[in-house]
């Protein structure tokens, strides 16, 4: 079976998360996992509580692990997550003041071959429940950032409109195979 490397897609609300993870997994024929907090708000028509983050954080982690094992199977190298367990503990924190998801989802994010960070440079759009707006992208962008250079884990920023996020994050993932991190991902 092929190892799979996970690329994880990060940013605030409204970043593009979404919308780039589809375009690289349509561009290297591999999987994408979907952020479970967006499933979390419609099935339960409002957004977490402080006492379920956990469960978004574990949901999302599952998903991945699902994805990384039918990618494996089916020979893709790459699987893309919209989002990761640390965006929910960024968020438990800014939110609720709760800090006790932040240990669990730095050691998750080592199992990541590399960290696209999505700059707040798309125009804002509300998306039902879980939006806070506009005005929590710099924060959450700037904990981010502090997060993953703390962790000095792999990470490059993503900015620009269009074809140019697809691009910025096709070079990064580029770069990552370049320098030996992903192995069999040469279709640029």
């Amino acid at each position: 079976m092929k190892v799979v490397q996970l690329i994880c897609i990060l940013g605030a609300e409204s970043t593009g998360k979404t919308t780039l993870a589809q375009s690289l997994a349509r561009h290297f024929d591999c999987p994408w996992v979907p952020e479970y907090l967006r499933q979390f708000c419609q099935s339960h028509g409002r957004t977490p509580t402080r006492e379920e983050q956990a469960l978004v954080l574990e949901r999302q982690r599952s998903a991945e692990l699902d994805a990384q094992a039918c990618a494996g199977q089916q020979g893709a190298g790459l699987v893309f997550c919209d989002t990761a367990p640390l965006l929910t503990a960024i968020y438990s924190d800014f939110v609720f003041g709760d800090r006790s998801l932040h240990a669990l989802a730095r050691a998750l994010h080592q199992n990541y071959a590399l960290t696209l960070l999505l700059a707040p440079d798309l125009a804002w759009i509300a998306d039902g429940l879980q939006r806070d707006g506009e005005h929590v992208r710099g924060p959450v962008t700037n904990m981010l950032d502090q997060e993953l250079t703390a962790m000095a884990l792999p990470f490059r920023h993503i900015a620009g409109l269009g074809d140019k996020r697809l691009t910025a994050a096709l070079h990064a993932i580029a770069q990552l195979e370049t320098s030996g991190g992903l192995p069999g991902t040469k279709s640029y």
